[in-house]
């Protein structure tokens, strides 16, 4: 089986669509969606009524931060432009979507794969996973051999080693990485709807669970519609510029 793993979509419906698109095409058969639905993006809404609809059909939905600042108001501070941008799409909600973000766990174990929007060690607290200590106690608290997060919004694969701290590799998108179960694995899939490392392509990775090999990838999508719809919808210029740079 074929499983695709997408993070921060942050309601931008172009980027998660072209990723969808490109798994169906390389015969994804599940799905994980692991926190940041919404936030900064013109499309909450839209990208929520996607997720729940895989949702219905068994697809994993954790929450992520923005997911939570959205139905819990005053719950965590962030800058400026991310406060901005989580009160507007509180007013662009329904009462199902803001019910179906606060159904959401924080963490969901599905076999020997975990999945969570930041670190599997205090999911709440949103710790950013961005260098081997914070991958090593993410992976203690699993205590499986695969965790699928996102968050630091840039794609990277830690894996343990006979080091006492895992080891991090940077993906080539599109190059399948075998992983097998003899050691430990936590994939950060990268942003699907807002890349920050220099490529406006949006981000997802995919598993293939029976030969073992975990492939990041790549998917160019239409940013210039995305960004115009940002500047349309009076969110702060800064969502539209990055989305145009992929920073």
């Amino acid at each position: 089986m074929k499983l695709a793993i997408l993070a921060d979509v942050h309601a931008n419906l172009e980027a998660l669509t072209a990723c969808l698109d490109h798994a169906r095409a390389q015969g994804a058969e599940a799905y994980a969606f692991v926190g940041d639905l919404v936030g900064y993006g013109a499309d909450p809404a839209a990208v929520l009524d996607v997720v729940r609809t895989h949702a219905e059909a068994g697809a994993v939905v954790v929450r992520g931060n923005h997911d939570a600042a959205v139905v819990s108001p005053g719950a965590e501070t962030m800058h400026r432009v991310a406060e901005e941008a989580i009160a507007w799409t509180r007013t662009r909600l329904d009462e199902r979507h803001q019910a179906f973000l606060a159904s959401l766990p924080l963490l969901v174990r599905r076999g020997d794969l975990v999945f969570v929007h930041a670190s599997a060690d205090r999911p709440a607290d949103w710790t950013y996973v961005t260098d081997p200590l914070h991958a090593s106690a993410s992976l203690r608290e699993a205590g499986t051999h695969y965790v699928f997060s996102g968050h630091v919004h840039e794609p990277v694969l830690y894996y343990t080693a006979l080091a006492e701290r895992p080891i991090a590799f940077q993906p080539v998108p599109g190059v399948a990485i075998p992983v097998p179960p003899r050691r430990q694995w936590l994939a950060i899939v990268g942003s699907c709807g807002q890349p920050r490392d220099g490529n406006t392509a949006a981000c997802y990775a995919l598993l293939d669970l029976e030969r073992e090999r975990l492939a990041f990838q790549r998917v160019p999508y239409d940013w210039a519609t995305a960004a115009a719809k940002i500047r349309a919808a009076g969110l702060p210029e800064r969502l539209a510029a990055r989305l145009e740079r992929g920073e």
